[in-house]
């Protein structure tokens, strides 16, 4: 396999694909991998038909079950340091893109695949799929922003449960938890993932993006400063063609 086709880049209509290719080892993450993601994730970026992207793994079996440790396990502190912030970079990226990120979960989504989800901005999950922080099982944690986020969806308590025993939970329960948006039958996941993008993909490119970053900006500040961003945010969509039109379509509609 060249560096190419560890994560593939395919386009359907205004939604790209991106799909981790390492199946053999569960889509684990490593060097290449974060690399490549980087690159796929600018592409789709600056793709002016692109709305929406879909984050998944090959394969049945995970999405990404965790950081490659034949990678880790020879590191001392300061290159355990340096893999976490080239990790933290992608997580990132994924965070701060303007489009909206939907993780497309199948299979066993753990350690630095978790975390790596919790950065979409939407997950979706097969029935079988599989969640967890096991990092303590070995020896570590996470590193990948995975006790910040994991804590900020599910709660302080479950997320120290989770962490500290490095227990799975299923799909139901990462449901009722609010780690996870829908639950839908293995076989139906990709058709329902790529149905809910493409209705996202139908609004608004410059509304959703201003969302996106009123959403991902306030949740990090106090409450009268994000109303304010909030604001300002609203404003802006007035600059837009797709506002003008949309408006009229709809007061045209009533009429």
């Amino acid at each position: 396999m060249t560096d190419a086709d560890i994560v593939l880049y395919e386009k359907q209509d205004a939604i790209a694909f991106l799909t981790i290719n390492r199946p053999e080892a569960m889509n684990a993450l490593n060097t290449e991998v974060n690399l490549k993601l980087i690159e796929c994730l600018d592409r789709a970026e600056n793709e002016q038909d692109i709305r929406v992207i879909i984050l998944k793994g090959a394969g049945d079996a995970a999405f990404i079950a965790g950081g490659d440790i034949k990678e880790m396990i020879d590191k001392d502190a300061m290159g355990a340091r340096n893999y976490a912030l080239a990790a933290k970079r992608v997580v990132d990226r994924i965070w701060n893109l303007s489009k909206p990120v939907i993780a497309s979960i199948q299979g066993f989504c753990l350690g630095g695949g978790l975390e790596y989800a919790m950065a979409c901005d939407l997950r979706i999950a097969s029935d079988k799929a599989r969640f967890g922080q096991p990092e303590i099982n070995i020896g570590i944690m996470p590193g990948s922003a995975g006790t910040q986020r994991l804590s900020r969806l599910i709660g302080i308590t479950k997320a120290k449960e989770l962490c500290f025993t490095g227990d799975m939970i299923g799909a139901a329960e990462a449901l009722d938890l609010g780690l996870i948006n829908k639950v839908h039958p293995a076989d139906a996941l990709l058709e329902e993932t790529i149905a809910l993008a493409k209705k996202i993909a139908s609004k608004s490119a410059p509304a959703l993006s201003l969302m996106k970053s009123a959403i991902n900006k306030g949740t990090g500040i106090d409450l009268e400063s994000a109303s304010l961003f909030e604001i300002d945010c609203f404003g802006l969509c007035f600059s837009t063609e797709e506002q003008k039109q949309a408006m009229n379509r709809f007061v045209n509609k009533k009429k």
